[in-house]
């Protein structure tokens, strides 16, 4: 059906093109013609009237009942000029229809030139929509295979986009495949974690029970415990990171008001707060509503909080928030001495420690690695974002923002 079009777009330019050149070399020639029909005779009578003078108004009178009459003419060289005679005089009738002709044969030229460059234009017009509609289909995740239409301007084009899309749905496809895989491994990591937790976990409580015989004895225990409730956290943290790869972990989003969210969020880090020395400021900027899961939410905003408070002892951990008709913001932020330069870009990956991080736990990015990352996750699945910064005047920051639907 395109060569068909195609074929059809050409005769239609060849054609116009034709008629156009026709029609301009008709006009050229019979301008020739009439040219040397009139130098013909203005020679004839130029020698007629060299060599008999006398005969000059019969000569005219000639001229006048050839040529249907004429005004008297201006001065020019040539007799026939002298006598008042132009070029057109001499043109006949055959002439005349000719240049008709040649003139209808322009227009028709141009009209059909103009109709086969709208033609083309439609044509190509339609092309592109069908592949326009295509890639819609394709970022729909609806469209798997192109239709051919045939050889046309745009089939490199068409299987071009063809060759591109294939590929990215094989690596989409491989993409996915991977991402399960971690999540299972992900979650057999956590569940081989979890054997020796309970066995540690049995092992301590029946120490516990045990009378202690030295102060030594009762510090290390209780270094123990601290340690194996890190490896708990990891386990379940693990445990929800793999859920979250899988598409497993379901959301069940409702309206809750922002206060309400940072407070009840606060109210699980009281104890850590009081142990630590750290205040908590929660200002209360009236009633905003933010459409998400609250437990899975607060489990995030958690992680955040309990960052700023382990990098900021004794001082105070700040809140605000508020909303435009776009998103909600949260800000969480301390008075302590922010983040390294170089690990702000790799603040939410998985495992990662900062640059001097030691096992004190004192310096900020040190840990696991993998509260801030599990808190991303969270926030990006509910249609929100999150960033940490350093602040003008020291102290580090988190901006979290949940778009609207």
């Amino acid at each position: 059906m395109s060569g068909r079009k195609n074929l059809v777009i050409l005769f239609g330019f060849v054609a116009a093109v034709s008629l156009i050149s026709s029609a301009v070399t008709a006009m050229l020639l019979s301008c020739h013609y009439s040219r040397l029909q009139f130098d013909l005779v203005n020679v004839i009578c130029g020698e007629v009237l060299e060599q008999e003078p006398e005969m000059k108004h019969i000569v005219s009178a000639a001229l006048k009942e050839y040529t249907g009459g004429n005004a008297d003419g201006v001065e020019m060289r040539d007799v026939l000029s002298v006598l008042g005679y132009r070029i057109s005089d001499f043109s006949d009738s055959s002439v005349t229809y000719d240049s008709i002709f040649a003139i209808t044969g322009f227009l028709a030229g141009i009209v059909l030139f103009a109709v086969t460059y709208a033609f083309r234009n439609k044509t190509e017009a339609k092309r592109i929509e069908e592949l326009s509609d295509y890639l819609e289909q394709v970022n729909m995740g609806k469209a798997v295979v192109l239709s051919v239409s045939g050889e046309d301007l745009f089939s490199k084009l068409e299987d071009e986009i063809y060759k591109t899309v294939t590929f990215l749905y094989q690596t989409k496809d491989a993409a996915v495949q991977a991402k399960n895989n971690f999540a299972e491994n992900l979650s057999n990591i956590a569940h081989q974690i979890k054997t020796p937790i309970t066995a540690i976990s049995l092992s301590l409580q029946t120490l516990s029970e045990m009378p202690v015989r030295k102060e030594y004895e009762k510090d290390r225990m209780e270094q123990i415990k601290k340690q194996l409730n890190r490896l708990i956290h990891l386990e379940e943290s693990l445990l929800v990171l793999s859920r979250l790869d899988a598409g497993t972990l379901m959301f069940q989003k409702e309206d809750v008001d922002v206060f309400t969210l940072l407070v009840l969020a606060a109210d699980n880090l009281q104890e850590l707060f009081a142990d630590s020395g750290t205040f908590i400021d929660i200002p209360e900027s009236g009633e905003m509503a933010v459409t998400v899961d609250l437990n899975w939410t607060m489990e995030a905003v958690i992680n955040v909080m309990k960052n700023c408070m382990e990098h900021n002892v004794g001082g105070i951990v700040h809140c605000s928030y508020g909303q435009n008709p776009l998103y909600t913001e949260i800000l969480i932020w301390d008075e302590g001495d922010g983040f390294a330069k170089e690990d702000i870009p790799h603040l939410f990956k998985r495992f990662y420690r900062g640059k001097n991080a030691d096992a004190g736990g004192n310096i900020r990015g040190s840990g696991i690695g993998i509260g801030l990352a599990l808190s991303k996750e969270i926030i990006e699945h509910q249609n929100g974002t999150i960033r940490a910064k350093n602040l003008p005047n020291g102290g580090a920051c988190f901006e979290i923002r949940l778009y609207k639907q």
